[in-house]
């Protein structure tokens, strides 16, 4: 198939930032696992085939039968076990995506609003470039502080941009990245900045500020009204 694209979401994390002992993505955002909002998005897009999902190893089985079959979740092709951090993990699934595909998405599992239209952008873009990442304007005054807590400048904000996800690569570009920063023991807080290390060029689509990750109780809340809003204006369309 021309142009085929999987999806890769890594879910392997703790979650420790919002405490508690369920993961932050198997928490419940309007009845449903936020995972599951992520993951019903990527089945409604048009733009992508396949969905490969990257699990704590101990959830797995959960995954593969709370997650994937109750919610009927077709595109969701392979659920395999995660690495340490959210590098491994991704390389990991990055191993299970089939030489067929030519483009693949990375989406943060806990990102449940993303949308078809975001997904179409970054595709489109890393079809011309190699790599693209969602990402939104810096519109906050930004502070470099020291080790004292003081202030010790203004950060000039033009051209600073806040990542988010989905980020679209061409697969060979993501997995040589991977395979070099293995090599060379890099490490990186996204893929966008490997494939940045690895040195491909890498484009930016304008993303939302509801397109949230939701890694702290209030982003919970946060999440809630985003929703309420949707299901609002759907009912009133």
């Amino acid at each position: 198939m021309a142009n085929r694209t999987v999806a890769l979401v890594p879910a392997a994390g703790r979650g420790l930032r919002m405490g508690g002992d369920v993961p932050k993505q198997f928490l419940t955002l309007g009845g449903l696992p936020i995972l599951v909002h992520s993951l019903l998005a990527l089945e409604r897009a048009d733009t992508v085939h396949e969905v490969v999902l990257v699990v704590p190893s101990a959830e797995r089985d959960y995954c593969l039968r709370e997650i994937v079959a109750r919610h009927g979740l077709t595109k969701v092709a392979r659920v395999v076990p995660g690495g340490e951090e959210r590098q491994d993990s991704v390389r990991l699934g990055l191993q299970t995506v089939g030489d067929e595909a030519e483009f693949v998405l990375v989406h943060d599992a806990v990102r449940p609003f993303l949308t078809a239209d975001m997904i179409g952008r970054a595709l489109a873009r890393a079809a011309e470039w190699g790599a693209a990442v969602v990402a939104i304007p810096m519109r906050d005054t930004v502070k470099r502080v020291g080790a004292d807590g003081l202030v010790e400048r203004t950060v000039d904000r033009r051209g600073l941009w806040l990542a988010q996800t989905p980020q679209a690569f061409r697969v060979g570009v993501l997995r040589e990245a991977h395979r070099k920063a293995q090599l060379e023991g890099v490490r990186a807080t996204d893929d966008a900045q490997l494939v940045e290390w690895f040195g491909n060029p890498v484009a930016v689509v304008e993303g939302s500020g509801e397109n949230i990750k939701i890694t702290r109780p209030e982003d919970l809340v946060i999440g809630e009204a985003i929703l309420a809003a949707r299901r609002s204006g759907a009912r009133d369309a």
